[in-house]
């Protein structure tokens, strides 16, 4: 036995191998966690299908098992455990689940998604049962039932009930609007499912005791009703009749019942006769509620079985076992020993353990089981010792007999569908001829059919092909065969039932064709008069009614009787009427399909009677009508009992009679020269047709190489104009793209003409915008210049320049551009020199007034010493003082000397600050030499005499300048020298001369130097004071002749420098004009650079 074990697995195989043959037990699965502990499966339940079930775990995972695919798969992790599930019979991917929490939800299987929760129940739902439309669902638990509408998921009702009592269970009965209730007092009732009124009541035995039911069990078809709770006994209702019908008593063992579930089986129509019984010992026994025989069991005391679900379809049964696995059992291995054909000579029937004994109890009266000794009571049927003629007959092969097929034929009206090939095969007896039926399909395809798809079309390559092979080997075996028009007819349906088997279907159709069919061809081509005249006879018989209404409207037996026979009902009836037909026609004499006819024309008398077309006659036998095939295989028997022999078919058709094993028989029940002739003319016709079709194929081949030689040649001339047009249009769009080309080149050439003159006339009026702009400027430059010169000749008042023109106003403001910068740097110089010469002043004016002080005091001692000098007692005294005074005066000089070298500190510091400022104007003056190298590079050789003229004119005004600057220092020097000077002071110096210390000032400025004498005549008492004397008044005088001579030589050489720039603007001018780009593009250049 096979374990699965899905563990934590979403999804997988069921199994892992498949399934040995009468394997009752398919695979047992279980759940284990990664730790090892088993979780335990709670519910199952099947699809409406049979293919598949549910399975909820204690974790509350809910899977469902798909046993045709092989296959399972987590539908939804509900994180409780189930108490009950179901499936939605309306829309079949939607699955019911109560849950541990009291409510139930609806959950969609393939897209895992929760569809609705439903509320209201305060106690564990335990069973849920849907409607067969699929609408409604009612859900039970103890204390209530409810009813749901499954479209809206709203509650329509609400059952309740007195505390004193307990619903055991409510559920829908199958196919019907019926409720079934039972509660804890062993009552049931019964309820309309839309009003909800109480329909009826089930009575229940009043002796004996209670059975206090728990467990309950409907057939399909809703018309019987088994219970059963704590007790050994089952009650059985018939739900029609209402009433009790019997009481079966199970073995002393079963002390309760748990669980009842009806075995379905094809046979019984939903009449279920098989019960299954789940007692409290874990083993579940399944029982004919008819004969009471113990049947089959599973399950037993070691591995007991909690819950059990048996599919619909009768074909497996899911039991969840006590260790918490579910077992998947195969219902056919489990029944193979019954569903076994009984021997033709020994039955033997066993009603399995004496333990197991079942009893049957009548009128509601319980018939106790009969004890035995605990051996299994065998009862042997020994036949008679000579078999009779009858029995011979009624053998068939696998140890079938036919007159009990026929017994049960005529109880249920048609074979087990999964028997039916076995039955069928029994029934007629086929020799499987394996290499006759080799010997046939190797000659191929019969000539007659290989265009039988353009007759009988058919969509499925695989019947067609099959039919074709069959008629082929049909046609081979008699030469008949391929001349008969409808036997793809008549073989069609046996093609479709045995398509899988050929060799068998062969052997059915032969078989149906020699036994049901004789007399069919000896009035070939035309129908089997004969046969029809049978048909005919017997409806004659029994309904001349009907005869004559088709007589008088002109309908004959080949309209009425044929199209039945021709297709063997196949046009008239679905398959499964079909096979239900046929399970009758082959377990009969072959009249019985003549019966068969008439009864399908007299069950439809009342339709026919109301026709009156001849077309209305033939499309009603050739389409499916209302019709009920039990009803008409009722008559046919009818009809096939009543007929009188003297027009009973079975006169004039023989018995049936099988093919014979080994070779197949020889047919030849037809006219053979007429199938002879046919064959003749069919063989002239076929040659004369391959002559045609020789002739037809080589004026096709000649027609074909002519209209291929047409149309190469058409093509080839239609090629030549289509490349004479391409090369024309081609040429064409040539000259029209060279056209376009020179077109837009001209445009180009015309744009770019503009463009240049644009640009030209740009360029002109840039250039001439930027000369008038140089001129304006250098225009303003001499201006400036002129109005600079003008107001230099202005102060100097010696000579006045002549009016300048316009051109050298240009060149000045040019010259005064330049000097800008070196005018700043000069007011600096001239601010530190005046704020110098401000310290200097201010320390003269205090030297001037100590020496003032000195002198006054030094008068007054003059004064006091003359007139010591008159008193000459006081000579010596003043002798004295004269002596100390001159000490005194030594004293002095020496201090004098000191203020002297402070002043030549002074003097050497505005020297220094000289030196500074002239640093700072040699380096302004090297900026302007890198901005005339720049305008040298920039103007080249053509400007070369302009940048030599234009140093000459830096380099003497650099000269004029300097001279300018040391001229003005040294009249300023002399103006407050002499300014220092004052007459008393003078007429005191000579007074001391014998006393005084020379000084000596000099100072440079244009070549001229100034002498200047000091004598101290004074004393300093507690400040630094000095005095300053020049040696005589010529000295003065000369002084101011050389300050005149200097200004008068810096006149002319002003006067000389200006004449000079004269001429070099007029060189300047000369030049631009000569070449005015290049001039344009220096004066450019210079003025970025200077900007």
């Amino acid at each position: 036995m096979e374990v699965t074990d899905i563990g934590n697995k979403e999804e997988g195989n069921v199994w892992h191998r498949k399934p040995t043959a009468g394997k009752s037990v398919l695979v047992t699965v279980a759940r284990t966690t990664q730790r090892g502990k088993t979780v335990r499966f709670l519910h199952v339940t099947f699809d409406p299908k049979g293919d598949s079930f549910l399975a909820g775990d204690h974790h509350g995972n809910i899977y469902v098992f798909d046993i045709s695919r092989n296959r399972f798969r987590l539908v939804q992790k509900t994180g409780q455990a189930c108490t009950a599930l179901a499936f939605s019979l309306h829309r079949t991917t939607e699955l019911l689940v109560a849950l541990a929490d009291y409510t139930i939800k609806c959950f969609d299987k393939d897209t895992k998604q929760l569809v609705s929760w439903m509320r209201g129940h305060e106690g564990a739902v335990s069973s849920i049962s849907v409607h067969s439309s699929g609408r409604y669902a009612i859900t039970t638990s103890s204390d209530t039932a409810q009813l749901w509408d499954l479209d809206t998921f709203q509650r329509k009702r609400k059952l309740n009930i007195r505390q004193s009592f307990c619903i055991q269970k409510v559920f829908f009965l199958p196919d019907s609007n019926t409720i079934v209730s039972c509660f804890s007092d062993d009552s049931i009732f019964a309820w309309e499912s839309d009003t909800l009124l109480c329909k009826y009541q089930l009575p229940v035995p009043d002796c004996g005791p209670q059975i206090s039911y728990k467990a309950f069990a409907v057939t399909r078809d809703g018309k019987r009703l088994v219970a059963g709770g704590r007790s050994n006994l089952l009650h059985l209702w018939c739900l029609d009749s209402k009433q009790l019908v019997r009481v079966i008593q199970m073995h002393t063992q079963v002390r309760t019942v748990r669980q009842l579930e009806f075995l379905p089986d094809s046979l019984d129509r939903g009449a279920s006769q098989t019960i299954g019984v789940l007692s409290q010992d874990g083993v579940m026994r399944f029982i004919n509620i008819h004969t009471c025989k113990l049947l089959f069991h599973i399950g037993s005391h070691d591995n007991a079985i909690t819950i059990v679900a048996v599919s619909p379809n009768g074909r497996h049964v899911a039991a969840i076992m006590d260790n918490g696995s579910i077992n998947i059992y195969n219902v056919q291995s489990l029944t193979q020993k019954l569903n076994k054909p009984p021997p033709s000579r020994v039955a033997v029937v066993s009603d399995g353990d004496a333990h197991q004994e079942l009893s049957k109890v009548r009128s509601e009266v319980v018939q106790r089981p009969f004890m035995s000794s605990g051996r299994t009571q065998v009862k042997i049927l020994r036949p008679p010792a000579v078999p009779t003629t009858d029995d011979k007959e009624n053998e068939l092969p696998a140890g079938l007999n036919k007159r009990r097929l026929v017994a049960l034929l005529k109880a249920f009206g048609e074979y087990p569908a999964k028997y039916r090939m076995f039955v069928w095969r029994s029934l007629l007896c086929l020799p499987e001829n394996h290499a006759a039926y080799s010997s046939l399909t190797d000659k191929g395809l019969h000539s007659a059919y290989l265009t039988l798809h353009d007759k009988y079309p058919i969509k499925s390559h695989k019947l067609q092909r099959g039919l074709q092979r069959v008629l082929s080997a049909l046609g081979h075996w008699a030469a008949i065969f391929g001349e008969v028009e409808y036997l793809p007819l008549v073989a069609f349906p046996f093609v479709k039932l045995f398509q899988n088997n050929p060799m068998l279907c062969f052997e059915v159709v032969a078989t149906v064709i020699v036994n049901w069919c004789q007399h069919w061809f000896e009035y070939l081509p035309n129908p089997p008069l004969n046969i029809l005249n049978m048909a005919e006879n017997v409806l004659a018989h029994h309904d001349k009614e009907l005869l004559q209404h088709l007589v008088d409207c002109g309908i004959t037996s080949q309209l009425y009787v044929w199209p039945l026979l021709e297709t063997l009902f196949s046009e008239v009836l679905t398959r499964e009427e079909w096979l239900r037909l046929f399970d009758n026609v082959f377990s009969n004499h072959p009249s019985f399909l003549i019966m068969a006819c008439v009864a399908y024309i007299t069950r439809c008398r009342e339709p026919l009677l109301l026709c009156s077309q001849k077309q209305d006659f033939s499309y009603f036998f050739h389409h499916r009508n209302n019709l009920d095939v039990g009803a008409m295989i009722r008559e046919a028997y009818r009809l096939l009992s009543s007929t009188p022999a003297d027009i009973h078919p079975r006169t004039l058709l023989s018995d049936f009679a099988p093919l014979t094993k080994g070779q197949y028989p020889v047919f030849n029940h037809y006219p053979e020269f007429i199938v002879e002739y046919q064959s003749q003319e069919r063989e002239k016709i076929r040659l004369q047709e391959m002559e045609y079709l020789c002739e037809r194929q080589e004026v096709s081949a000649l027609r074909t190489d002519f209209v291929r030689r047409q149309v190469e040649e058409e093509a080839y001339y239609t090629n030549q104009e289509l490349l004479q047009k391409a090369e024309e249009q081609r040429r064409n769009n040539l000259a029209q793209e060279e056209e376009k080309l020179t077109q837009q080149k001209a445009k180009l050439a015309a744009m770019k003409r503009e463009l240049k003159v644009k640009e030209l006339q740009l360029l002109d009026t840039s250039r001439r915008r930027f000369l008038k702009h140089q001129q304006d400027l250098r225009a303003s430059q001499i201006q400036r210049l002129d109005q600079e010169i003008r107001r230099k000749d202005s102060n100097t008042s010696v000579h006045v320049l002549p009016q300048m023109d316009l051109r050298e106003q240009e060149s000045a403001a040019a010259v005064k551009d330049l000097e800008i910068r070196q005018m700043e740097l000069e007011a600096q110089r001239k601010r530190l020199e005046q704020h110098l010469l401000k310290k200097q002043g201010h320390m003269g004016r205090e030297v001037e007034n100590e020496v003032q002080i000195r002198m006054r005091k030094a008068d007054r001692e003059v004064e006091s010493l003359a007139e010591l000098l008159h008193c000459p007692e006081t000579n010596m005294q003043i002798l004295e003082e004269c002596l100390t005074e001159a000490r005194q005066l030594g004293l002095e000089s020496d201090w004098q000397r000191d203020i002297v070298d402070r002043l030549q500190q002074v003097n050497a510091e505005k020297e220094r600050k000289r030196e500074r400022l002239a640093e700072r104007q040699r380096q302004t003056l090297a900026e302007e030499e890198r901005v005339a190298d720049t305008m040298r590079d920039v103007a080249g050789r053509k400007t070369e005499f302009v940048h030599l003229q234009w140093e000459e004119v830096t380099r003497a005004r650099a000269q004029l300048q300097e001279q300018r600057k040391a001229w003005t220092s040294a009249d300023a020097d002399h103006q407050r020298h002499t300014r220092t000077r004052s007459p008393g002071f003078i007429r005191g110096l000579p007074l001391r001369t014998s006393n005084t210390a020379a000084v000596h000032v000099e100072i440079n400025g244009a070549g001229q130097a100034l002498k200047l004498n000091t004598t101290t005549t004074a004393r300093q008492a507690g400040t630094d004071m000095v005095c300053l004397n020049s040696n005589s008044p010529s000295e003065s005088t000369s002084t101011n002749f050389y300050l005149d001579r200097g200004r008068a030589q810096l006149d002319s050489s002003e006067r000389e420098l200006l004449k000079e720039i004269r001429d070099l603007r007029q060189k300047l001018v000369a030049t631009v004009r000569d070449g005015s780009s290049a001039a344009s593009q220096s004066v450019h250049t210079l003025s970025s650079v200077s900007q």
